[in-house]
Parts: structure tokens; C-alpha cells; sequence
């Protein structure tokens, strides 16, 4: 039997004996979710910035973009990162902070998916709006 069938079969277990079934770690869900981000903002970033430089015929400004975009994600990854790590073992497991992780891994997950389109479209009305 695997680690998470296992740790299944104990929650539904504990949770027939009425006893309290703990909740994840915060700050590793955050942690993972952020990792998963990267990796999805990557690959869009260089989907999405490929096709404008194969699209821009010779711009700069794709390449200010790609820049841009890589400034971008790092200090809003730390600013998610940093606000879930501070917590204590006893909060990292408190069920009463559970809309405010929806709330980040949402706020993640936007800025990761839109982010890359956001800010090349703004680059090619930029480059369209100055050729």
C-alpha cells in the first residue's frame, strides 16, 4: 500500500473513532503550489515570448519582456513563500487558515497563468502602437 493510501485509510480510520484528524502543513501545500507555479509560469512565459519574437520581426521589446517577466515572479513568489513560513507548527496546521490559503494559492495561480499573456500583449500594443 503507498504512503497516501495509507494515510487515507487512517483519517477516514481516526475520523469513525471521533477522533480529530490533522490538518495539512500551510506552509508546505504553499511551498508546493508555489514550486508547481514556477514551472507553469515558465513554460507559458516561453510559449508565450517565442511566439512573439517570432512574431515581433526584429523588436527589442519581446526580449524587454522576457526580462520583465522574470524580474517580476521572483519577489512575488517570496512575498507568498515568506508569509507562510513564518508560521509555527501549531499554526501551520490551523484549520481557521484555510481561506486565506485558498485566497493566496488563487492570487498565485492568477498572477503564474496571467501574468506571461498580461504583459506580452502589453508589449505587442506597444511595439504595434510605436511601428
Amino acid at each position: 500500500m503507498n504512503n497516501s493510501t495509507s494515510r487515507g485509510t487512517l483519517s477516514q480510520n481516526a475520523a469513525l473513532d471521533g477522533q480529530d484528524i490533522p490538518v495539512a502543513d500551510w506552509r508546505r501545500k504553499m511551498s508546493d503550489h508555489i514550486a508547481y507555479a514556477l514551472l507553469v509560469y515558465t513554460a507559458l512565459q516561453i510559449f508565450v515570448t517565442i511566439g512573439a519574437l517570432k512574431a515581433g520581426g526584429g523588436s527589442l521589446l519581446p526580449y524587454l519582456a522576457l526580462i520583465i517577466l522574470v524580474i517580476a515572479i521572483i519577489p512575488a513568489c517570496r512575498r507568498f513563500e515568506s508569509r507562510w513560513n513564518h508560521l509555527t507548527d501549531e499554526q501551520a496546521h490551523d484549520p481557521s487558515l484555510a481561506p486565506y490559503y485558498k485566497r493566496d494559492r488563487l492570487m498565485l495561480w492568477a498572477l503564474a497563468i496571467g501574468l506571461p499573456f498580461a504583459l506580452t500583449g502589453l508589449f505587442k500594443v506597444l511595439a504595434l502602437t510605436f511601428t
